[in-house]
C-alpha cells in the first residue's frame, strides 16, 4: 500500500515514516509543511508532498490523491494555544477527511487520544487539564465515524519515547491513561493499516503484555 502521513515531521509520524518505507509491503508518502522539511526524508529515499492542514480541502485533495491510505499523526503542539489546537486537530483533521472523500480514499488512520471517547461524558478529572485538545480530538474522532471512511481510531496512552516494547494492551476503554512508547504506536499502525478487521473500529491502547500482531488478530 501507498500510505500518506499527515504528520510526518512530528515524534510519531517521522517513525512511521521510516518504518512503512522499511516495510515490505507499503511504501511511504511525507507530508510536510515547508520546503525545507522535505530534505531529511528524500536523503532516506522517502517520497514527500509539500502540503498545509490549513490549506483548502481542494489543495489537500491534490496532496492525497493516488495514495491508497491516509494516516492522522498531526497535531498542534503541546506549545500552542487552543486556537491552534482547534485549526489542526480538529479542523485540518475533518479537512483531511474530505480532502480523503474527494479524492476517493477510503482508508483513514487517525491517532487520538485515550479518554477522548469519555469526553462527553462525567469524565476522570485529569481530562480537564487539557480541555481544548480532548475536546478537539473528541469532534474529529467524531466526524470520522460519520465520514463513510474505512477509519480506525487509535487512541493511544500517555505517550513516552522510551524503547519498544513490541506488547500493547488492547481495549474500547482503558481506565487511565497508562505510558506506551511511541514507537510502539509507529508499530502498531504499520501492522494495522491494512489489516481488515481493524476497520471501523476504535480503541485505547497502552503497553502491555500481548504482542501487537496478536493484539490485532482480536480488535
Amino acid at each position: 500500500m501507498k500510505i500518506l502521513v499527515i504528520g510526518a515531521n512530528g515524534q510519531i509520524g517521522s517513525q512511521l515514516v521510516e518504518k512503512l518505507q522499511a516495510s515490505d509491503a507499503h511504501e511511504a508518502l511525507a507530508m510536510v509543511r515547508k520546503k525545507e522539511q522535505e530534505e531529511r526524508f528524500l536523503t532516506q529515499g522517502i517520497s514527500t508532498v509539500v502540503a498545509d492542514l490549513e490549506d483548502s480541502i481542494e489543495e489537500l485533495a491534490k496532496a492525497v490523491k493516488g495514495v491508497d491510505a491516509i494516516v492522522f499523526a498531526a497535531g498542534s503542539g503541546g506549545k500552542t494555544a487552543a486556537d491552534k489546537t482547534i485549526l489542526i486537530d480538529l479542523n485540518g483533521a475533518v479537512k483531511a477527511m474530505e480532502a480523503a472523500k474527494k479524492a476517493g480514499v477510503k482508508r483513514f488512520v487517525i491517532v487520538s487520544a485515550i479518554g477522548t471517547q469519555q469526553w462527553l461524558e462525567p469524565h476522570p478529572s485529569w481530562l480537564d487539564q487539557l480541555a481544548p485538545y480532548y475536546a478537539a480530538k473528541f469532534y474529529a474522532d467524531e466526524w470520522l465515524q460519520q465520514s463513510g471512511l474505512d477509519y480506525t481510531i487509535v487512541r493511544p496512552g500517555a505517550l513516552t519515547n522510551d524503547a519498544p516494547t513490541g506488547k500493547v494492551e488492547i481495549a474500547a476503554t482503558l481506565d487511565q491513561p497508562a505510558p506506551i512508547s511511541r514507537c510502539d504506536v509507529a508499530d502498531l499502525i504499520v501492522a494495522l493499516v491494512d489489516q481488515k478487521q481493524t476497520i471501523n473500529k476504535s480503541f485505547d491502547v497502552i503497553n502491555g503484555s500481548t504482542k501487537i500482531t496478536a493484539a490485532i488478530k482480536n480488535i
